[in-house]
């Protein structure tokens, strides 16, 4: 193979390989519409943390239940096999049986039994009566039941506020690839121009190279923004539960979604985590009440019905035993009173938390208020200063190309232009983020 046909073998190679490459790059930037309201339900109904919630409540129904054996028996049933000569021992096993004879009471034999076999099957009940502190333990946990429903409630709230601001994140990311598209547009016309011109002697270079580097940084900018919008898709698909790597178009905003109108300017006390903290200072309270009644008397009944058989499979002699119990633990060493003393300590940081979190969130609502007004005033602001910005560089751009202005003139006027569109787009970000948020602090379970 001589050096012409290796190079154009090279060359070949290199072409198929950028082709694909290019056809690869193509193939993962397809774009997915996606509605808000699409973005949400699919995460309510396969994000992890919100599957992690949910686990937590069936867990606390399932504890829950377990309480039920304060009032359900518990039966046992058992088959024992054994053997003595205890002297003791051996008399009962016949006594169990029904076995005893006359010559079973010969001194010798009572004294020194053979080896005496028995087989007994049980059948045992135990069944509580009153146990007041069991009853309220049971109290407690349907509490704590309500308290992770509330949470789960909660953590749906808070996951469709984060789904809100990931799409907002993403449609800003594109608002920032739209804006330097149409400057890169406009940098691009400016540098053919002052190229033609530099070509014709008419421009000095210096202009030529501020406009190649004001080419380059748009272009670098717009890379960044492409990234960016790849980012957001990521974020977004991981709160959604699909898989990385597709990218998403957003179809709509967030501005007819709510309005500052819709929003009450104090915090509902029936919010769900506020109901959760509420549950728990509930829950609190029964157990104090639980463990004040471990003081009192428990009254349980208990019995048994057995076999007992020399033989394997016999069943020749039956019988019962059952009884009802009154027991009462006067003293443990002053461990139910320190429990209490405990529990009690435990409460009141819970009211006081409860107190201190809806106080913080109404303070947060407020200044959300004043952030909401500032964006919407700055947004005012902004599209007039485009407006303005925007016949500003037309009239320099006109003027430039009749030679009357110069190149730093123009890229400054579009730069600057670019800088309020980025700007407009960050306040209206803002300001959608702002209303989620207030939408956020202000959800309640009676709504």
């Amino acid at each position: 193979m001589n050096k012409k046909e290796y190079l154009n073998w090279i060359a070949v190679a290199c072409f198929v390989f950028l082709n694909a490459f290019v056809t690869e790059i193509t193939a993962q930037d397809v774009t997915t519409n996606l509605s808000l309201s699409e973005a949400v339900t699919a995460a309510l109904a396969a994000n992890k943390d919100l599957q992690a919630a949910e686990l937590d409540e069936n867990i606390a129904l399932a504890n829950y239940k377990q309480t039920e054996a304060v009032f359900l028996p518990q039966v046992t049933a058992s088959y024992t096999a054994m053997s003595t000569d205890n002297p003791l021992n051996a008399f009962g096993f016949k006594l169990q049986q029904r076995t005893i004879t006359q010559n079973d009471f010969n001194p010798d034999l009572l004294n020194h039994p053979s080896g005496t076999k028995d087989f007994m099957g049980k059948l045992e009940v135990q069944q509580p009566l009153i146990n007041l502190d069991l009853l309220y333990k049971r109290k407690g946990a349907e509490k704590q039941t309500a308290l992770y429903r509330f949470k789960t409630l909660r953590t749906k709230e808070y996951l469709t506020f984060e789904v809100q601001k990931a799409y907002l994140q993403l449609q800003l990311a594109y608002d920032a690839n739209r804006v330097l598209e149409e400057a890169l547009v406009t940098v691009k016309s400016v540098y053919k121009f002052t190229a033609n011109h530099f070509q014709q002697g008419l421009i000095k270079k210096t202009d030529l190279l501020n406009a190649q580097v004001h080419v380059a940084t748009v272009e670098s900018n717009l890379s960044k923004s492409k990234s960016a919008i790849h980012n957001s898709s990521d974020h977004l698909g991981l709160l959604m539960g699909r898989k990385m790597g597709l990218i998403y178009k957003t179809r709509d905003g967030f501005n007819d979604q709510v309005s500052k109108s819709d929003i009450t300017q104090l915090i509902d006390s029936s919010r769900a985590d506020f109901m959760a903290m509420q549950k728990a200072i509930e829950s609190s309270d029964l157990m104090i009440k639980s463990s004040q009644m471990s003081y009192l008397p428990k009254l349980n009944a208990f019995g048994n019905y057995q076999y007992n058989d020399s033989h394997l499979t016999g069943f020749g002699a039956r019988s019962y035993f059952a009884g009802i119990q009154l027991s009462w633990d006067i003293f443990k060493g002053g461990g139910t009173k320190n429990t209490i003393v405990a529990q009690k300590l435990e409460r009141d940081k819970l009211s006081i938390q409860l107190t201190q979190q809806k106080d913080q969130s109404q303070l947060d609502l407020n200044r959300s208020f004043r952030a909401l007004a500032d964006a919407r005033l700055e947004i005012l602001k902004l599209e007039e200063s485009i407006e303005q910005s925007s016949e500003a560089l037309r009239i320099l751009q006109n003027r430039y190309q009749q030679g009357l202005e110069n190149t730093t003139d123009v890229l400054m006027a579009e730069t600057q232009l670019s800088q309020q569109k980025f700007d407009l787009a960050q306040a209206v970000f803002t300001s959608n983020v702002t209303k989620a948020y207030m939408q956020f602090l202000t959800s309640s379970t009676t709504k």
